[in-house]
């Protein structure tokens, strides 16, 4: 896969937990708690030495799980994470230097980028998608939105000062792929295997990246009126909600999202 693939299965997901481990034998259990909370992602930080190892493990038992590794400062690093098995790097700023290995090496890249002459600089190397970095240091999202409107063909990806309070404003902004963050892993979680926990901080997390809102239910005087046997949810993000529910056994047919004779029409709102 090349940077727009992983770009758009990372829109589909909306949010990319952010994680620092400092004990390999935790890896695979919270991967499985981010996924269990509906959030089959993870970027693994090179800030610690389980980096590479956690990444193996992870991508050894959770094949389906999109992991890429974080913090890539060198060209060893870069390599290691992708004999590891990681499907996409991220570093906070732009080095050309290794911007240009993953690019020889076919590992996915995502500089980091917090001004004009970053994302130029990112451009000229080919690269549409950049991480924001320290987004909300930097002015949040009404700085991005600034950067956005004269680089037209540029996506985002903000991290730092991310958290559950300010997601859904960020992922309003159509510029914007994924948001990284780790309140939904926190250090103290995963050092005392506090994964329930995380799976609730996941699902809660997920909640409201989609943005679900109840129209209708479908019962009722209105529901008789118009013949509306069915339930109608709201969403900011069509594509993402569909993903998510299909990964919940929904099937789609047109705007419904149907499950054991459950139906839910989708709408854009």
């Amino acid at each position: 896969m090349n940077n727009a693939d992983i770009a758009k299965k990372l829109k589909l997901i909306g949010l990319v937990p952010v994680i620092k481990l400092d004990d390999v034998e935790k890896a695979v259990p919270l991967a499985r708690a981010l996924a269990d909370g509906g959030i089959p992602c993870a970027e693994i930080t090179f800030r610690t030495a389980q980096a590479e190892e956690s990444i193996k493990r992870i991508t050894a038992e959770l094949p389906g799980m999109l992991v890429g590794a974080g913090t890539v400062l060198t060209v060893d690093q870069a390599d290691r994470a992708l004999a590891a098995g990681a499907k996409f790097a991220v570093a906070p700023g732009l080095n050309p230097k290794i911007a240009q290995h993953c690019i020889e090496i076919g590992l996915p890249f995502f500089p980091g980028c917090s001004g004009p002459s970053d994302i130029e600089a990112a451009l000229e190397m080919g690269f549409k998608t950049v991480k924001f970095f320290p987004a909300e240091q930097l002015g949040g999202v009404k700085t991005l939105k600034a950067l956005a409107a004269p680089y037209t063909e540029v996506s985002f990806m903000p991290t730092g000062g991310v958290n559950e309070a300010n997601i859904a404003d960020y992922l309003a902004f159509d510029k914007v792929v994924a948001c990284g963050g780790s309140w939904m892993a926190e250090a103290s979680l995963v050092a005392s295997g506090n994964f329930a926990e995380i799976t609730r901080l996941a699902a809660k997390a997920v909640k409201t990246v989609l943005g679900f809102k109840l129209e209708s239910a479908g019962d009722g005087p209105l529901g008789a009126m118009f013949g509306a046997g069915e339930t109608v949810v709201s969403t900011p993000n069509m594509d993402r909600a569909v993903a998510y529910l299909k990964s919940k056994g929904f099937e789609a047919d047109g705007g419904v999202m149907e499950y054991n004779g459950a139906k839910i029409r989708m709408i854009k709102k």
